[in-house]
């Protein structure tokens, strides 16, 4: 009986936690979807252990998918906002757009579509910015790393670093693809996506 009862009062509790912990959404490609490695040792997932670590009450839903591209976020923001109703957005799209060689006044048109309905859902953006590899060119990846500088200060919304700062430049932490981060590289990529989103978590839970 009296395990009973403390069984009860556990998920009780619980269940009040739950109700109680905010959303935070991530809406990104297969860099953030754990893209050749088990999904638990994303950084996603190690973002989540971290909030638990650190006594942030937030649920984490992992909404990127692999091939995303600003479009196909952007065509689906709306449904994630009202299924979810996250208190905190963070947004790692847009690399996929120039690995293609999309117009790019598309992609920052899309990014600021996605960033605008979510601020109108009244949750808080976190943009992680993104960089093409060199051989793209000297010129295109200017403009393209100029789209996130521009929407940080245009649509006033907190910019990460580059989520694979201090990773391309190892190749040990890269997969064969020559593309996608290793397991060993998801802490990194946390911590660059830290500083930033800890700035805005912290105003969250201070309101």
């Amino acid at each position: 009986m009296i395990y009973r009862l403390l069984f009860l009062i556990t998920l009780l509790c619980s269940i009040v936690t739950n109700a109680q912990a905010k959303t935070l959404l991530v809406l990104g490609d297969s860099i953030s979807a754990a893209y050749g490695i088990p999904v638990e040792k994303g950084w996603v997932s190690l973002l989540e252990q971290r909030l638990i670590e650190q006594n942030y009450s937030y649920k984490v839903v992992n909404a990127s998918v692999t091939g995303e591209t600003s479009l196909g976020g952007k065509n689906r923001i709306a449904a994630l906002l009202e299924i979810h109703q996250p208190e905190l957005v963070i947004i790692e799209l847009g690399v996929n757009d120039g690995l293609r060689g999309f117009n790019l006044k598309e992609t920052q048109s899309n990014l600021v579509e996605i960033v605008q309905l979510i601020k109108q859902a009244k949750s808080d953006v976190l943009l992680v910015p993104m960089l093409l590899p060199p051989n793209y060119g000297v010129a295109y990846n200017q403009r393209f790393a100029a789209i996130y500088d521009r929407i940080s200060t245009m649509m006033d919304v907190t910019k990460s670093q580059f989520i694979l700062q201090n990773v391309y430049v190892h190749p040990e932490l890269i997969q064969e693809d020559r593309l996608h981060p290793v397991s060993a590289a998801q802490g990194i990529m946390l911590d660059n996506v830290w500083t930033g989103l800890k700035t805005i978590i912290k105003k969250e839970n201070n309101n």
